[in-house]
């Protein structure tokens, strides 16, 4: 499922125009993104959470040349899924 499909669903069983779905998304998209780069975890009840993990520096190697390459360190975004959400992956028909 990609946005527009999400959009497409949210808009059908709400009665809302795909429109309006799409500014809301994209608002609350805004808002998650926003609060991440501050450093701030994202929380969303029943469905996860989002949070900026810090990677140290590293070396590393790159495949073609062999030569050793240095990765600087970053800050990523790791998700952990909610409860509800682990089950009904795991659900075994």
């Amino acid at each position: 499922m990609n946005k527009i499909d999400l959009v497409k669903v949210v808009a059908d069983k709400t009665g809302l125009t795909q429109k309006e779905v799409n500014s809301v998304v994209d608002e609350m998209l805004t808002a998650i993104v926003a609060d991440l780069a501050r450093g701030n975890e994202v929380a969303l009840a029943g469905f996860g959470k989002f949070v900026v993990k810090t990677r140290a520096a590293r070396e590393s190697i790159n495949p073609r040349t062999k030569e050793v390459i240095k990765v600087p360190a970053c800050r990523a975004v790791a998700y952990k899924p909610a409860k509800a959400i682990k089950e009904a992956v795991n659900k075994r028909k």
